[in-house]
């Protein structure tokens, strides 16, 4: 996993600059407003601008990065850091530092944007919490080195605010450089422009493996918006052989590796929605959809595992026998050669593999060299997009693995429904399932049987698992006559012209998820994290901190920075706790165990601003709760809102979504960070915290209500619980 992590860590370096750009205007904004005798209102619109450019390049910036990729507007965002510096370093006068302010704007809100959804596209589910929580580790560290700067220069004579903002050049140019040269476009955004060869190979460096063709699968399925998806429950085995029929009552399922096959047995006697009532009984207000990720979670394998924990031994199983669909049906000019002579086809079709090419297998799997080691019989090729597997399934000295797992204990399958009309004709049609393993491996086999309706006869192993079943992204009518092995699917360049359509943001899951993703970015903004982070230096300096510094000889000033960067500083630890914990814990779990800490600091804030004390008290207690407000806040409700957003919607409309998102992200931020100069004013230190403190407990609320943990699960099961039948849903909650 070493290349998506250099991947993350150089695209954060956007979130660096933004880091370095909020404690420096923070630390500027006194000497700025001294040398141009600036006004309040001035004064707040200096510091707003950014965010007002921020908030007008992220109204655009969602369809721009759907259309044109999210590299690209990495690059902007680096460039529009560079140019912004420069004029900041020039600014003869308050409007052309507004200008300035702007252009800084425009790169500080692509960057705070796209950063969060290129790290969620490019990681694995295991460690993507990990990865996306970087942004917020490279913001603070930012800052601290920032506020370090600022504190420098303030001991000077006479202070300079035009190098405090200019210095923000230097380390722009790194990220122009990491942009332009070392970041790979999004394999999410390649694979939904039809890019597949690109796309494997942007896989493949980011995976360090030369077997990539699973995830890819799961790639091209991400690509579906709307439909429903229905909860099922089943009792599974391996099939004893490929082809042929099943017995009534019972469906085969066809794994990522072609030749890998079980048969299913639907789980009678149970409700349909087993998986969500299972987790206990729903009460009060609580959405279903936080009950049902909730009740997968508690059976997820030990995270950090890259392995999946489903059908251990189920995975490892090869069928004999003949595929129904034969060699001649491949585009022989995309095969590769191997060492022994035998014909391999390329995954996503070789160097030469023209993308646009429906006749050539995108994802094939060929018989490896350690199988031909221990005598396993080969398996026949599949058909137009047949999903295989390339790539062996054993590792390691009698160590089985699946080939079809596909992150955080799933598996991806699909089943070939038909049915029989009232007039006696036959329909095919495809169907898509995650897998989910619900309770033991084989040999908890008794056990499951005893299930209601788990009377599954046979001598092979055999698991219980749920199942979340929708139609395939894309699959071609025309080839079901063939019986193909696996899903025939039309390539994905047949939808690129496509691209995202209003109209898909009214499905109902995506409705569902914009609802989460909006609401917890509005409150996250005026909880006044911000707010609090701009005006840090003045809050101190207004609770007496220079009593606390007075031996030291510096002014009040130069004593609110130093405490600012000590501040900045604790933050790090918490947030490298908070990388830990993302993926371990659960985002859902760490805003519930940390916006009561934020609510209780806040509440001591407003009792230390109301009641009369000695000024050191005072001073003590403010720092001390401006402290753990902020290690808190950034340990949970600073970087899971975006990490949240950057999860929870579709490939093909994922930008947009998150458009809308950072919309009301920036235009909360505008409001808070406008409007605090002026309430300071008016109502004081102490009316501020009271309204942070009620907007907290409203927070807490909404996060117990309505959001759901989505650690470890792959982006496009995410998506796909979002979709679940919301019949299915209430019935849930009627139980």
């Amino acid at each position: 996993m070493k290349g998506a992590v250099l991947v993350a860590l150089a695209a954060t370096i956007g979130n660096f600059l933004q880091g370095w750009d909020n404690a420096t205007i923070a630390g500027s904004i006194l000497y700025i407003k001294k040398e141009l005798e600036l006004s309040t209102a001035m004064e707040g619109l200096v510091v707003a601008m950014s965010l007002i450019g921020a908030t007008v390049i992220t109204t655009c910036s969602g369809a721009v990065s759907d259309a044109v990729g999210r590299r690209p507007l990495l690059m902007l965002s680096a460039s529009l850091y560079f140019i912004g510096s420069l004029v900041m370093l020039w600014s003869p006068n308050v409007y052309i530092l507004l200008l300035a302010r702007l252009l800084d704007g425009f790169g500080i809100g692509l960057a705070v944007t796209l950063v969060p959804v290129y790290i969620s596209e490019t990681s694995p589910p295991e460690i993507r919490g990990l990865l996306n929580t970087l942004p917020q580790f490279t913001g603070s560290g930012g800052m601290f080195l920032s506020y370090c700067m600022i504190f420098g220069m303030s001991l000077m004579a006479s202070p300079s605010w035009r190098i405090m903002l200019g210095v923000l050049g230097i380390p722009s140019v790194f990220y122009l450089l990491f942009a332009f040269f070392y970041l790979p476009e999004s394999p999410r955004w390649l694979v939904s422009k039809g890019r597949m060869s690109e796309a494997k190979k942007v896989l493949k460096r980011l995976r360090g493996t030369e077997d990539v063709s699973g995830e890819l699968s799961l790639l091209v399925e991400g690509l579906g918006v709307g439909g429903e998806t229905s909860i099922e429950e089943y009792i599974v085995e391996p099939a004893e052989e490929l082809a042929g029929g099943t017995e009534k009552g019972k469906v085969k399922l066809y794994g990522a590796a072609e030749g890998l096959s079980w048969i299913a047995k639907p789980v009678t006697g149970q409700s349909a929605v087993g998986l969500v009532s299972r987790h206990g009984s729903m009460v009060g207000l609580v959405d279903p959809l936080v009950t049902l990720f909730g009740s997968v979670h508690e059976k997820l394998p030990e995270q950090g595992n890259m392995r999946s924990a489903l059908f251990p031994s189920i995975g490892s199983m090869l069928s004999t026998a003949d595929a129904h669909v034969h060699r001649d049906q491949w585009d022989e000019e995309n095969q590769d050669v191997d060492e022994d002579d035998e014909p391999i086809a390329d995954p996503a079709g070789g160097e030469d593999f023209d993308d646009n090419d429906l006749h050539a297998p995108l994802i094939s799997r060929q018989t490896t060299s350690m199988e031909k080691d221990m005598g396993l019989p080969p398996v026949s090729h599949g058909t137009v997009m047949s999903m295989g597997y390339h790539g062996s399934l054993f590792q390691g000295a009698g160590e089985t693995i699946t080939t079809t797992g596909i992150g955080g204990g799933w598996q991806l399958a699909w089943t070939l429904d038909e049915k029989e009309a009232e007039d006696g004709k036959k329909s095919k049609d495809f169907k898509r399932i995650y897998l989910h393993q619900d309770g033991g491996p084989a040999s908890m086999r008794g056990s499951l049987l005893s299930l209601p309706g788990g009377d599954f006869p046979g001598d092979g192993d055999c698991v219980q698992a749920s199942a979340l079943v929708s139609n395939p992204a894309l699959y071609s009518k025309e080839v079901l006559g063939q019986s193909p092995i696996g899903p025939a699917m039309v390539h994905p360049a047949e939808i690129a012209s496509q691209g995202p359509t209003w109209k898909a943001l009214l499905d109902p899951g995506v409705k569902r998820a914009l609802i989460v993703g909006v609401g917890i970015q509005m409150l996250q903004q005026f909880a006044g994290i911000n707010g609090v982070l701009y005006y840090t230096p003045q809050i101190l300096e207004e609770a007496g901190v220079e009593v606390l510094l007075s031996d030291l000889g510096i002014s009040s000033t130069s004593a609110s920075f130093l405490i600012s960067a000590l501040t900045t500083f604790l933050m790090l630890p918490c947030i490298a706790v908070a990388m830990r914990l993302m993926d371990i814990s659960g985002r859902r779990s760490l805003l519930l165990a940390t916006i009561p800490v934020l609510i209780a600091s806040l509440v001591i804030l407003v009792i230390s601003c109301t009641v009369s004390m000695g000024s050191v008290i005072h001073a003590v207690i403010s720092i001390i709760c401006v402290i753990v407000y902020f290690c808190t806040f950034v340990m949970a409700y600073g970087p899971i809102p975006n990490i949240l957003c950057s999860e929870i919607f579709p490939t093909r409309v994922r930008g947009v979504c998150i458009a809308i998102c950072g919309l009301v992200f920036w235009i909360c931020d505008i409001i808070v960070t406008y409007s605090l100069p002026v309430m300071l004013n008016s109502i004081g230190l102490g009316g501020i915290f009271a309204i942070y403190a009620v907007v907290c407990v409203i927070s807490l609320v909404f996060v117990y209500l309505k959001v759901p943990e989505t650690k470890g699960m792959p982006l496009e099961v995410i998506t796909e619980f979002f979709s679940v039948d919301p019949k299915q849903l209430e019935a849930a909650k009627a139980e």
